[in-house]
């Protein structure tokens, strides 16, 4: 009986840091504005990256999501201006072993280790290029992984969620 509770706690413990750690995307948009109004868009700043790669990954994806809504990339003179913002930091997370006896007050031994790892955001901002008011939000933030292609499926996957309830894009 008292296994199973050990059990059954551990696993609720194990799911909680699965959840904890899932990545988190949210958009909001400004319920004023009329989105069919705008065509055009252009980048007013692409987010920075110590990564050589990672900053146009980004940049191409929103592009993708901004196409498919069906605005259209232009240089300057856009309805829409597009700005993003990367950030990482590094997260630690504790996890404790206990060897099985001495779960009271005394005896039985336990083992910490600190996992360390890097929590990226992604920031990526709609403004009306002529007010330069904010119009739309996307953030997700996530786990980064080490390894490059792994990276880019996920934010891939990550800036199509951001978009994923975006209004529509202009009417033709």
């Amino acid at each position: 009986m008292r296994s199973s509770k050990i059990g059954i706690t551990l696993g609720i413990i194990l799911l909680l840091a699965v959840v904890a750690r899932a990545d988190r995307v949210t958009a909001d948009r400004d319920h004023a504005v009329n989105f069919s109004e705008y065509k055009t868009f252009m980048w007013i700043q692409k987010p920075k990256s110590n990564e050589p790669f990672m900053a146009d990954r980004i940049v191409e994806a929103v592009n993708a999501q901004l196409r498919l809504k069906g605005f259209r990339e232009v240089n300057e003179e856009a309805d829409m201006a597009v700005g993003a913002n990367l950030a990482t930091e590094e997260q630690h997370e504790w996890e404790t072993y206990y060897d099985g006896s001495g779960w009271g007050w005394g005896g039985g031994w336990a083992t910490t280790k600190v996992k360390t790892y890097e929590v990226g955001t992604i920031t990526v901002d709609l403004f009306d290029a002529r007010s330069k008011k904010i119009i739309w939000q996307g953030v997700a933030t996530d786990e980064v992984s080490s390894r490059p292609q792994k990276r880019t499926r996920e934010t891939d996957k990550q800036i199509e969620k951001m978009f994923k309830k975006f209004p529509l894009g202009p009417q033709e």
